[in-house]
């Protein structure tokens, strides 16, 4: 069997190979007041695909979320420009009254560090210690999309949720904007040049082809206005 793996081709697509789940995913707030969660994911459904696909990268295909050429009619630019570190070189180290964050400031706008009590950073460091303040807190970071927080166990270890390896294609009706890709479950990223990022858990690719930071989303598909099929709005 083909192992998973996504590689970034030169001021093109994602090429992902390993037959490689892929679906859509809705980002939606949580209308039941008696959930503690202020954003959820909801289905939109498995896309087909080969065992091996390549997705856009520029934002400009009419085959989204697939790759039709398009980047090279726009003369696309996709050359990496994001930090090679290790996450946790690179992390900020945030000691908490509850729980100790890393936050490495890779934002993809999911907004899934926010919790109804909280954000991530406040539940972490205010003085209310309960276990369920604690159990928010590790939520809002370990439900980041991009990774961008974690929580810190007592033994120093990032806690990390179980997820299979998968790719998500992002949508978000409440901006009405189509976000970033959502790979799950440490698949391994390599750049164009042959070197491999280090794998996470969680990532998310940008996929508008704006971002500062490639090949990573950096929330620049809001900015942009980014719509992979007319309005997102549900």
């Amino acid at each position: 069997m083909t192992e998973k793996r996504i590689k970034i081709l030169k001021d093109g697509p994602y090429l992902v190979s390993g037959d490689v789940d892929l679906s859509e995913k809705m980002i939606l707030p949580e209308n039941d007041d008696a959930k503690d969660a202020k954003y959820i994911w909801e289905d939109a459904g498995s896309i087909d695909h080969d065992k091996t696909y390549a997705l856009c990268r520029c934002g400009a295909s009419k085959k989204h979320p697939f790759c039709d050429g398009s980047h090279e009619g726009i003369n696309f630019d996709g050359t990496e420009t994001a930090c090679r570190e290790p996450y946790r070189d690179r992390a900020e180290l945030i000691r908490g009254n509850n729980v100790d964050l890393l936050d490495d400031g890779r934002c993809a706008g999911a907004r899934f560090c926010y919790r109804k009590t909280g954000d991530a950073w406040y539940l972490a460091t205010c003085e209310n210690n309960s276990e369920k303040t604690v159990c928010e807190a590790v939520k809002s970071a370990s439900e980041c999309p991009a990774g961008r927080l974690t929580a810190i166990a007592r033994d120093g270890s990032c806690i990390e949720p179980e997820l299979d390896q998968a790719i998500e294609i992002t949508q978000d009706p409440e901006n009405d904007v189509s976000g970033g890709i959502y790979v799950k479950g440490g698949i391994p990223l390599v750049s164009a040049d042959g070197s491999e990022y280090e794998t996470r858990n969680r990532i998310v690719l940008c996929r508008c082809g704006k971002s500062k930071n490639k090949p990573f989303c950096d929330g620049a598909h809001v900015d942009v206005n980014f719509k992979d099929k007319g309005s997102i709005k549900s």
